[in-house]
């Protein structure tokens, strides 16, 4: 591909039309020369990329502008890319035969340092970044008025993510404790219960909205396990060893119905969130090398995987499929026609209280069965 270099982060891009939902990716490539952004168009019928970028940007020559990570807006018009040096802010242009990423200067976000972790809430409206330094900022999106500034939040951020209604923000740090904030508050809320011996890692909250969760990773020792919390008071409700080794990365689908766990040797699973148990499971796609990202298709059961090493990987996904609303349709037609020929067939078929004929066309009394004789009729002549 153009410009070269080996993918260092990856995400999806959703563009909703008037007539359909288009899907894009876009990488952040590392490279000696030049770093860059890149967007490729996506073939939902192949479950492929376009082998060259349909957009570059580029991030600078030195090595402090290499990708380390990639946050979309849902609305698809925008991107944040974090580096060495800060974040750097792209506006989409989507033509109809183009697309074109635009440089945006903003003040706040360029100067901040490494950033371990980006995250837009669902509806758009917030923007958090995590650093390496432990340095939690919240903003409001695009005003980007400060909603949380918090330098101290933990030493040094491991993973984060917003919940599904933008009310709290979940994040775990290098040294395995975990926090819970108030995002409208702009405070802490709780600090997740964890045993001494105990280190929560990644986190990611529910999607499916129905009863909101909280999922993470805790290891204990060479025991992982994935943990869910009910976020209404905060406890703990179970536990379920899945990917059997040790985790890198979480992440969930849109809809919320399938978790993805990354291990540290380059095997990442999809679990079912209904049953909790694993439907896929992908072994040596980044072999001998952490999985450091793992983002979910938006419309089909695909994912992009990265690793520092081998860069970047499309996945089909070896699930169930899901029902399309098209599909939806055609059985509820179907069921309304069925049934309309089998009320005619019913009516043809049926007895003479069905076909009891109307007005003029009855027919005369049995008078015979009455054992009467039949009325003369009058004369009317004069």
């Amino acid at each position: 591909m153009a410009g070269g270099g080996k993918v260092a982060c990856a995400a999806w891009i959703r563009r909703r039309e008037d007539k359909a939902t288009r899907v894009f990716a876009v990488y952040g490539r590392a490279a000696a020369a030049e770093s860059a952004v890149e967007v490729l168009g996506f073939d939902s019928q192949d479950c492929s990329l376009s082998s060259e970028p349909l957009a570059r940007a580029v991030l600078g020559e030195e090595p402090g502008d290499a990708p380390r990570g990639i946050a979309v807006h849902p609305s698809g018009d925008e991107l944040v890319c974090a580096t060495a040096k800060g974040c750097r802010l792209f506006k989409l242009i989507f033509e109809e035969f183009t697309v074109r990423l635009l440089s945006r200067d903003v003040p706040s976000l360029d100067s901040v340092g490494p950033q371990k972790c980006l995250a837009f809430s669902t509806d758009g409206a917030k923007f958090a970044i995590g650093g390496e330094d432990g340095h939690l900022r919240i903003f409001h999106w695009p005003s980007m008025n400060v909603l949380l500034d918090e330098p101290k939040a933990h030493k040094s951020f491991q993973d984060m993510d917003i919940s599904l209604d933008s009310e709290f923000l979940v994040s775990t740090s290098t040294d395995g404790s975990a926090r819970i904030w108030k995002i409208d508050e702009g405070a802490p809320l709780v600090n997740l219960t964890r045993s001494s011996d105990e280190k929560i890692e990644c986190c990611r909250f529910s999607r499916d909205g129905m009863k909101p969760f909280l999922f993470c990773t805790v290891a204990k020792g060479n025991k992982v396990v994935t943990v869910v919390w009910n976020i209404s008071d905060w406890s703990r409700i179970g536990y379920k060893r899945l990917l059997g080794k040790p985790i890198s990365t979480l992440s969930v689908s849109m809809d919320g119905k399938y978790l993805a766990l990354g291990s540290h040797d380059g095997d990442f699973c999809a679990v079912d969130v209904k049953k909790m148990e694993v439907s896929h499971w992908s072994k040596k796609v980044h072999l001998g090398s952490p999985v450091s990202s793992i983002e979910f298709c938006p419309t089909e059961r695909a994912v992009i995987s990265t690793s520092h090493q081998w860069g970047a990987e499309l996945t089909k996904l070896n699930v169930p499929a899901d029902w399309k609303e098209w599909q939806v349709w055609l059985i509820l037609i179907s069921l309304f026609l069925a049934s309309a020929i089998l009320f005619y067939m019913f009516y043809e078929r049926s007895d003479s209280f069905w076909n009891f004929p109307m007005g003029r066309h009855q027919p005369a009394k049995p008078w015979n069965v009455l054992k009467e004789s039949p009325p003369v009729p009058e004369d009317k002549n004069p």
